[in-house]
């Protein structure tokens, strides 16, 4: 606080002194037995107006450590909680400090509930996607079985809608896993190649189902990342690209090399984003256009998980669209001046 504002704040105090010093001049001035001079009565009152001044420069400056205190934590709002206020000297100040003691206090009991809360539900949601799982893995052996008895379409009809519930499921376990992501992954070499391939037959039957023809650029990179969240991250990328291109349509998987990073590209030539809507596909629950048709049955959270996770992996994800000639989704892996890969070919491969 400036002393401009100190001032300002004790103005009503300052106006009360000034009128009880007029009322002491015009008592003085009326008393007939002790006679004052104008003179005189001028230099008492500018004599007690420094005083005032003087008063009010030691008040200030012996509170000045209190509210540049203030100052401080007002500046740092991330911190404020970390750092109560101390050293209070009058009891007003002691009054503030006590008052934000109970709050920094009680702020934390409702943190600490909300956070138990949240490791409550993260795990009632494991233990749910986990105990799902086997449901959904017998239901998948039972609909195999009963492929040559219900035929190809009531086959594919069933596999697929017990796909798209495992997806679910998957979207459900990574989203409640995003907050305690930092204890769950591990930055290692990989082979991407061997980290697409897998992704790749778990959508084999879309593929064939749809006449989709899968086209592969040479894959024969190494990356640093964590295998099972980029796993999830393409599973994403390529379902989206599944759900969006019709028929007889292409995806194409490649990578690109600059000096700066090393990127992988995962085009469709599906329906295309709107440039209205480019902007907005990594924003959660946002469908747009496309996800408000009925034959989609957009989430808004497939895009966006993988924005986040690409994040927390240190790469990152863009998308380049345009409609009615398909869309470009494109993980970039940053190059390690330290490290020969990625941005150079894997060299374990002969």
């Amino acid at each position: 606080m400036t002393f401009r504002n100190f001032i300002r704040d004790h103005l009503s105090q300052i106006a009360f002194w000034f009128i009880g010093l007029f009322l002491l001049n015009l008592l003085i001035w009326l008393e007939p037995s002790h006679p004052l001079s104008i003179v005189n009565l001028i230099y008492l009152d500018l004599l007690m107006t420094l005083l005032l001044g003087v008063f009010l420069a030691i008040l200030y400056f012996n509170r000045r450590r209190w509210f540049h205190q203030l100052d401080e934590r007002i500046k740092d709002p991330d911190n404020i909680l970390n750092h109560p206020l101390q050293n209070a000297h009058a009891n007003n100040e002691r009054q503030v400090q006590k008052y934000g003691d109970t709050l920094i206090e009680t702020h934390r009991q409702v943190l600490n509930n909300v956070v138990a809360e949240q490791n409550d539900q993260r795990e009632f949601i494991d233990s749910w996607v986990h105990d799902i799982k086997v449901p959904l893995a017998a239901l998948q052996l039972i609909s195999d079985d009963l492929e040559l008895d219900i035929g190809e379409e009531k086959y594919y009809q069933l596999t697929n809608e017990v796909n798209r519930i495992n997806h679910y499921v998957e979207e459900v376990l990574y989203y409640s896993r995003l907050s305690n992501f930092a204890n769950d992954y591990l930055i290692q070499q990989y082979d991407l190649k061997s980290i697409i391939n897998p992704v790749i037959r778990d959508n084999m039957n879309y593929f064939i189902h749809k006449h989709i023809q899968l086209v592969q650029g040479n894959l024969d990179y190494t990356v640093l990342t964590d295998q099972k969240w980029l796993s999830f991250i393409l599973q994403q990328i390529i379902t989206n690209s599944l759900k969006y291109t019709p028929d007889s349509g292409t995806i194409k998987i490649d990578v690109k090399t600059t000096p700066d990073d090393l990127q992988l590209l995962i085009s469709d030539s599906g329906i295309g984003i709107s440039a209205a809507d480019l902007p907005r596909i990594f924003e959660k629950g946002f469908t747009g256009e496309n996800g408000r048709h009925a034959d989609t049955h957009a989430t808004g959270l497939g895009l966006y998980l993988a924005q986040k996770l690409t994040e927390k992996l240190g790469h990152q994800l863009t998308a380049t669209s345009a409609v009615g000639r398909g869309t470009t989704l494109i993980i970039h892996f940053p190059t390690l001046s330290y490290y020969n890969s990625p941005g150079s070919k894997q060299q374990m491969k002969r």
